[in-house]
């Protein structure tokens, strides 16, 4: 397998979970390595669902590790939450470590960001409310907290006073919240922290004797690429980078080391949340899409916008992850449409743009410009050779592989890890 990235091309919610966990089947290590509990993997196994928010797919499998490197922002409430219903489940945490130097979320960070959501009313970004954006403004203004600070006592006493200090000002002056006692927090945080200590290590020391042992490396990428901070439709973006950029720095595996970009995209789009989306459906086949695809949000439940596939988003995946490959998933929710369009380009104030813009004013101007194509009415779930496709899905397939110059490795035809194409 070698070392492989797995990273969204679209909002999110390609998919990801179904991919990760069959490529995790094949690695010795799975790593996270951005974002924090704002985005789930659904992974379905048999009649078990497993819903995931932090820790990596691979912890399905008893013996793979399974490292929540340094990129992500946890929430330590949150983590034991999803460690318990593992357990519940008959799943052993054994093999799972966290970064010593990973930032931790603060109960004001999760109050800070609804307040702000409150504050911009109308022009609110669309944030889960998980405190994901205060905790990385906190890590760049270097008063954030790390989970080596809270194994102390004494320095998890001294850093949590020094910055609630500011935070309780933020919360009193600017949004009117009530302000938040210390010893509230370490009592509370202190529980938690005696839960995941002794899964509290340097992550980065155990990917170098993974890679010097020339063991597989998966590294799991959360949301995707259209809310990378810098490459999405900004602001209507996460606070980090799901990019494959960001594993390097999120996980401290040097770009050498990487084989392969395996981009996920879902053969038609969606999003959660504010922002433009040029391909949106709002009648009736965006609704089919929505309840066939079952398009409601790991995380919040919210339902999903939907619309037809964007080829200028998966050119500007592929170019700004270096994607080697395509694993295209939900192919199967498409069964039924008669005729199924797609954007080659989009019309902005009489002009044709046939590359993704990437000033979110612009992009809400922007109006798709279709082909179409024929649908098929053939049910394809379970099916696992391409030739036993129907030719309208294969030509589906090599439109996007003729667009992008890139293979379309993967092909989902269902929901379970089994129903996919290996090419």
């Amino acid at each position: 397998m070698a070392n492989k990235i797995v990273v969204g091309t679209q909002w999110g919610d390609e998919g990801k979970g179904k991919i990760t966990n069959m490529l995790a089947r094949t690695a010795d290590v799975v790593v996270r390595f951005g974002g924090g509990n704002n985005a789930g993997h659904t992974v379905i196994v048999g009649e078990d669902k497993f819903e995931l928010h932090l820790i990596p797919s691979g912890i399905l499998y008893p013996e793979k590790q399974n490292i929540i490197a340094n990129g992500v922002v946890v929430d330590p409430e949150a983590l034991v939450q999803e460690m318990k219903m593992l357990e519940e489940k008959g799943v052993s945490l054994d093999n799972l470590y966290i970064s010593e130097i990973a930032h931790v979320i603060m109960p004001y960070h999760r109050i800070l960001d609804k307040a702000e959501e409150r504050r911009k009313g109308a022009g609110k970004i669309g944030t889960t409310g998980k405190g994901i954006g205060p905790a990385y403004i906190d890590k760049v203004a270097r008063r954030g907290i790390r989970f080596i600070d809270t194994l102390d006592k004494d320095r998890f006493y001294k850093k949590l006073s020094e910055t609630l200090e500011y935070q309780n000002l933020v919360l009193e002056k600017v949004y009117g919240e009530k302000p938040l006692k210390l010893t509230d927090i370490i009592n509370e945080y202190q529980t938690y922290i005696n839960i995941l200590r002794d899964k509290i290590v340097n992550t980065s020391i155990l990917l170098e004797e993974a890679y010097k042992n020339k063991k597989d490396i998966f590294f799991e990428g959360a949301q995707g690429t259209l809310l990378d901070v810098d490459y999405g439709t900004y602001p209507f973006v996460t606070s980090s980078n799901p990019t494959a950029g960001g594993v390097c720095t999120g996980s401290g595996f040097g770009p050498t080391r990487i084989d392969d970009v395996i981009g996920v995209a879902k053969a038609y789009l969606t999003r959660v949340g504010e922002g433009p989306f040029p391909t949106e459906l709002t009648d009736e086949i965006g609704e089919y899409l929505r309840e066939k695809g079952h398009e409601y949000g790991v995380t919040t439940g919210r339902p999903r916008r939907c619309g037809w596939f964007d080829l200028p988003i998966i050119k500007h995946a592929c170019r700004v992850n270096g994607i080697t490959e395509i694993a295209l998933t939900k192919l199967d929710v498409l069964t039924g449409i008669d005729e199924i369009k797609v954007c080659t380009a989009y019309e902005y104030r009489g002009e044709l743009l046939e590359e993704f813009p990437l000033e979110s004013e612009t992009l809400s101007e922007c109006k798709p410009v279709y082909i179409s194509i024929n649908g098929w009415q053939e049910d394809i779930i379970g099916i696992t050779n391409y030739e036993e496709l129907p030719v309208e899905v294969q030509n589906y397939i090599e439109l996007i592989e003729d667009s992008t110059g890139v293979r379309v490795s993967i092909i989902g035809t269902g929901p379970e890890r089994e129903e996919a194409i290996i090419r």
